[in-house]
């Protein structure tokens, strides 16, 4: 099915893991238990398209392992990254609530598991739960919180405080690597690579985050977000 390190990621742990965080452990056992047992694992590795902006109808994704890079763009512009996401989040919903094409494309970031809830699937749920389409709806209400927070971050004039606000926003945890290049960073921070490695090398002085191959790890979460929010310079 999947891996995380070592570790195997069987149907079992997929359950575990997407019933504890994110949109799918705030709801009742018995939608979650319906989820599961109509939902099919997908495994992916990095660099995979999973869906297109323009896409044909679909499904919701779960992410069990690994992480996924949301891109989007107004008709007949070129996608950019808009946010990363990773263990617990849920995407796809908007085929599902408007019967239209995907208005996002989802990319694995790295080697990714996940589970996928087929829209035929969704609509028999919906037709015999009239709390479904309810539940469904709150994926999109939590992917819209990102992008109004998103939209807020871009606001913050200085550069470097951006970064952080962006880093922030798409880091799962403390000391866990983000798999995002500096210029994939810059993108949604709107700022240049160059503005970007010299922030990252201002937080590692700091002790909040290190950079690695490819990626960034948050190393004290806390002192970063007293930085993005101007507490502390």
């Amino acid at each position: 099915f999947g891996s995380m390190g070592d570790e195997v990621v069987g149907p079992s742990r997929a359950r575990d893991i997407l019933s504890t965080i994110g949109w799918l452990s705030l709801q009742p056992e018995e939608f979650q238990a319906e989820v599961f047992r109509r939902s099919v694992p997908v495994k992916y590795s990095a660099g995979d398209v999973i869906y297109r902006q323009g896409g044909p109808l679909g499904g919701i994704y779960g992410i069990v392992n690994g992480a996924v890079v949301v891109s989007a763009a107004p008709r007949n512009a070129m996608p950019h990254p808009l946010h990363m996401l990773s263990t617990g989040a849920w995407i796809g919903e908007g085929c599902f609530l408007s019967r239209e094409p995907r208005r996002v494309g989802l990319q694995a970031a790295i080697d990714t598991a996940a589970i996928y809830l087929p829209i035929d699937c969704m609509d028999q749920m919906a037709g015999s739960d009239p709390l479904a389409t309810r539940r469904f709806t709150q994926i999109l209400l939590m992917n819209l919180d990102i992008v109004i927070r998103a939209f807020h971050d871009l606001q913050e004039p200085d550069e470097h405080r951006r970064i952080a606000r962006s880093l922030r926003r798409v880091a799962p945890m403390e000391n866990t690597p983000i798999p995002i290049a500096q210029s994939a960073l810059g993108m949604l921070a709107n700022t240049s690579r160059k503005t970007v490695n010299a922030a990252l090398q201002r937080f590692a002085k700091a002790g909040w985050a290190k950079t690695g191959y490819r990626s960034v790890t948050v190393t004290n979460l806390k002192g970063l977000n007293r930085f993005a929010e101007g507490e502390i310079d």
